[in-house]
């Protein structure tokens, strides 16, 4: 079959009635992806690709890491995502003394009682903004790494829920910058999605200056979507029907990785799930409840370039992330799409 990007719902083939999601929840979700979409507008201006990538993380209940160079609105971004909704929000800033216990929390024991009793650290929020995540040590790094999957920390042998939704927004300096301690893979691994910012166009670099008034701790937004409205955005991603061809497709292009000599290993069977994931919730984005081929091709960047790496590495981490991302440019020019 082939799909063009006006079909409709009727014209997806082979899906019965149980997979159809009520056109009444497309529209709500599409309402609050919009409220939320003009909101962070209101705080980054000219970043729409960059906004709407982080819906769909949201969406989709994945982790966002955006590497970039200082000053260009990392740290905004996460701002204006948590205070557009009624979530909890905590700032953890990552630096080279930071300890695991400063992050998860630690059992301290209480003399009244004569019991230890957990503290909780600042990770126990809706949205954890993990700053300059790379400039702490590995050993901290690794505190996430439970967190990041299972949305609970282990401390002493006990369990603690973080609570949903969960969401790890962190920022990173280029890895070559002195002071910086690269992201192990399976911390990678468990980012859904890494992203640049990149420089405005002028025009809205010439805004920016005309109207910025202090940082981003000014930032005017209200919050416009509940905690409630970001689980039901996530609740319905699964939803979002995805038809075997288009399975097939993603599976092409994850397969490719595999045996590209190019990359020293492929995507994971995590990086295909998180690329169905993601191509779910650009779908519902877009006021979709089926997911397009072009949803697939458009997301697999973000989702897969961070999980991938040169068999030759040169030592120069932008050269080489270019280098990747041609490398999936061209196995993606290279599948025809169903």
């Amino acid at each position: 079959m082939r799909f063009s990007p006006g079909c409709s719902r009727s014209s997806v083939e082979g899906r019965s009635m149980s997979d159809f999601v009520p056109a009444s929840r497309i529209g709500e979700a599409s309402a609050v992806l919009e409220r939320l979409r003009s909101n962070i507008r209101l705080a980054l201006r000219g970043k729409d690709e960059v906004i709407e990538h982080l819906l769909v993380c949201l969406a989709a209940g994945g982790h966002l890491l955006i590497e970039d160079l200082p000053g260009v609105g990392k740290t905004t971004l996460a701002y204006s995502l948590a205070r557009s909704t009624d979530c909890t929000f905590s700032r953890i800033q990552f630096t080279s003394d930071l300890l695991p216990s400063d992050v998860t929390g630690v059992a301290i024991y209480d003399e009244t009682t004569r019991e230890f009793v957990f503290k909780r650290g600042p990770v126990f929020a809706n949205i954890v903004l993990a700053d300059e995540i790379n400039r702490a040590p590995p050993k901290t790094q690794s505190a996430l790494l439970e967190v990041m999957d299972r949305a609970r920390v282990t401390v002493d042998g006990r369990a603690h829920e973080v609570g949903s939704p969960f969401m790890v927004f962190a920022t990173q300096n280029p890895v070559d910058y002195e002071g910086t301690f690269p992201l192990p893979e399976s911390q990678m691994d468990r980012f859904l999605m890494r992203l640049q910012m990149g420089y405005p166009q002028p025009a809205d670099e010439i805004e920016i200056l005309r109207t910025a008034r202090g940082g981003y701790d000014s930032i005017a937004v209200n919050a416009v979507a509940t905690r409630a409205d970001v689980l039901g955005l996530q609740g319905l991603v699964p939803q979002v029907f995805v038809e075997d061809s288009v399975l097939d497709y993603l599976l092409r292009i994850v397969a490719a990785t595999r045996t590209e000599s190019e990359f020293r290993c492929g995507a994971s069977v995590r990086g295909g799930l998180a690329l169905r994931s993601a191509a779910q919730a650009r779908a519902l984005v877009r006021g979709r409840d089926f997911v397009l081929p072009e949803d697939v091709a458009e997301m697999a960047g973000a989702v897969l370039g961070h999980r991938l790496a040169l068999a030759r590495q040169s030592g120069d981490a932008l050269e080489e992330r270019r280098s990747v991302a041609g490398h999936l440019r061209r196995i993606l020019g290279s599948l025809p799409q169903p």
